[in-house]
């Protein structure tokens, strides 16, 4: 197994070459940028359908204004993400630009979406009381057309480099305004793209007789069929595990390419729930739940086995720390405190579980009777009640998700009494080389000559010699740190990780640990690809480990700002959540 641990940090650049991929990251940021249409339109599904669930009869006019503004925005959510992938897509493009050359992030975004359309709807005339109207098909607005809205994006972007590249655009006097004059220098490429991408669809739509969003699903739809068999689920769900194992943010390299047809489906699965029937789509948007069922590796009942069962002070530790934040998805603190990244006793349950339980899932769905998720849960859902509502409060559901936890806890619970084992193994010979009691807990008074350094990097209890003094992190800092207290003072943090959740502790800390030492700091929390509009309001920026692939892209951007780009790995990350006033400590420290 060590063998396989070592392969696998051998391939670790190839891997995060992968996540850092532009075309990627731009699929992804710009989906992330969207999430509030999805999130927000399902809360007004709910409440138009979820009522007659339990007996409870709505105003029509009620339901009827609810599923307007579903379709209003999750309808086109299609052409959101035509823009928003633009925008950060145009992003990534002017860190690779000549210098005083920039693409105006504000026009790709709307030829994209001007783009999207061209490729994604049919305009078409009907007769409504005898008059003639124009009207769109709009069923590719929404998320049917994203793979149109990513092609859009693309093709904008790389028209636009083209143009302010070689200057093919219109140039006015100096003495015109600065804005004006971006409008027009925006003419030519904004119009080689919406043209390109109208030829295109003349061509598909005369050759294939469908739309260039129709085509694309056609031919991809053998690939789908395939995503949704057990094999296909179990492919899916090892690749993101494997990918986080090695350190590098698995949902990120491979829910781009399946987002399109996770939500479609999910929108299928919901059509056909209204309508009375059984929603039987297992590729769904929110089978994450099942998959990541507590975070990546399935790890939802693992801190609950680590506080029972286990005998190492660290992993009891762990668990403790660890029980909350998994709950609601944010695994992080287990990931890189037990740790289980890159640790070769995990490598199997950590890719095991996750398949298994979308396994159960399928067949549940096929065989059993349990609904496919047909409604959008936000990602911090905790994972059981996020299945119950998601498959419309379906008793049936409550018993998946207790088989689940079964057998999650049997994969994992063999793998962690191992490792146990070995940590237990291990403070047992610290203990005896300090010349500890056994349980750790005698005194250490002996070694009170010893370097600082030395006694701190021992992990042991706190000894009855220095129970009556302060912790290190209560402590005042020495006189000689007061200038660098001054470098602090104003401060502005911002702390920055896929999707929020890991990035609220760090920002908690160190809101916290200012708190408690009297700073001026404040410090927020975002998820990466929605920092690109706010990161020139902040000081320092930290990347949490689940993006600190993103470094080098990231650091080109915060020199250009003056802006101090910090990037501490997993554990060090973990511990500093855990200790606010060191947090402060480091940022001072890491401010020379």
């Amino acid at each position: 197994m060590d063998a396989i641990v070592k392969m696998l940090e051998k391939h670790q650049p190839f891997f995060e070459k992968i996540s850092r991929n532009i075309y990627l990251q731009a699929i992804k940021d710009g989906f992330l940028g969207c999430m509030p249409i999805v999130l927000t339109s399902s809360i007004f599904l709910l409440i138009a359908t979820l009522p007659g669930v339990v007996g409870i009869t709505l105003p029509q006019p009620l339901i009827d204004w609810c599923n307007k503004l579903y379709n209003f925005t999750m309808g086109v959510m299609g052409i959101m993400v035509a823009g928003t992938t633009a925008k950060n897509f145009t992003a990534s493009m002017n860190r690779r630009m000549p210098a005083g050359k920039v693409l105006n992030d504000g026009s790709t975004m709307v030829a994209a979406q001007c783009s999207m359309l061209l490729l994604a709807v049919t305009q078409f005339t009907t007769k409504l009381n005898g008059a003639e109207l124009s009207v769109f098909d709009c069923t590719s607005m929404g998320t049917r057309g994203l793979f149109s809205a990513y092609i859009a994006a693309f093709i904008t972007v790389w028209v636009y480099k083209f143009c302010v590249s070689r200057d093919l655009t219109i140039k006015l006097p100096k003495e015109v305004p600065g804005a004006i004059a971006q409008n027009f220098r925006d003419i030519i490429p904004f119009g080689g793209a919406v043209i390109i991408c109208g030829i295109i669809d003349v061509v598909v739509r005369n050759l294939m007789g469908v739309p260039f969003s129709e085509l694309l699903i056609k031919l991809l739809s053998p690939l789908f069929t395939a995503a949704e068999t057990y094999p296909g689920l179990i492919l899916i769900q090892a690749a993101t595990a494997f990918f986080w194992f090695i350190g590098v943010h698995g949902p990120s390299i491979v829910q781009p390419g399946i987002d399109p047809i996770r939500l479609a489906n999910q929108a299928e699965n919901l059509q056909v729930l209204l309508a009375g029937g059984h929603p039987a789509h297992s590729l769904t948007f929110n089978m994450s739940l099942v998959g990541e069922f507590g975070g990546t590796g399935a790890t939802f009942i693992v801190p609950l086995l680590l506080i029972l069962f286990m005998k190492s002070k660290q992993l009891k530790a762990v668990g403790k720390a660890s029980i909350v934040p998994v709950a609601f998805a944010v695994n992080e603190p287990l990931l890189f405190g037990a740790p289980m990244i890159l640790n070769p006793y995990m490598l199997v349950p950590f890719v095991a579980a996750g398949c298994v339980n979308v396994s159960v899932a399928k067949f549940f769905i096929d065989n059993v009777g349990m609904n496919g998720f047909s409604f959008v849960v936000p990602w911090a859902t905790p994972a059981p009640i996020g299945i119950f509502i998601t498959t419309n409060f379906q008793l049936i559901a409550l018993v998946f998700v207790a088989i689940i936890i079964l057998l999650d806890a049997i994969i994992y619970l063999p793998f962690l009494k191992a490792y146990d084992k070995l940590l237990c193994d291990q403070e047992a010979e610290r203990a005896a080389e300090l010349g500890l009691e056994s349980d750790g807990a005698a005194s250490i008074a002996a070694n009170a000559s010893a370097p600082a350094a030395e006694q701190t990097a021992a992990s042991v209890e706190p000894t009855a010699a220095a129970a009556d003094s302060k912790p290190v992190a209560d402590q005042p800092e020495p006189a000689a740190d007061a200038s660098a207290k001054k470098d602090v003072d104003g401060l502005k943090v911002l702390v920055l990780c896929a999707g929020a959740g890991t990035s609220a502790m760090l920002a908690n800390a160190i809101k916290e640990g200012a708190a408690q030492t009297g700073e001026n700091i404040a410090s927020s929390a975002g998820a990466y690809g929605q920092h690109t509009a706010i990161m020139d309001q902040y000081d320092v920026i930290v990347l949490a480990p689940q993006v600190r692939s993103y470094y080098n892209d990231m650091k080109a951007d915060t020199d250009r700002l003056g802006i101090k780009l910090l990037a501490p790995r997993g554990k060090e990350y973990i511990d500093l959540t855990r200790d606010p006033a060191g947090a402060i400590k480091w940022l001072r420290e890491n401010l020379d």
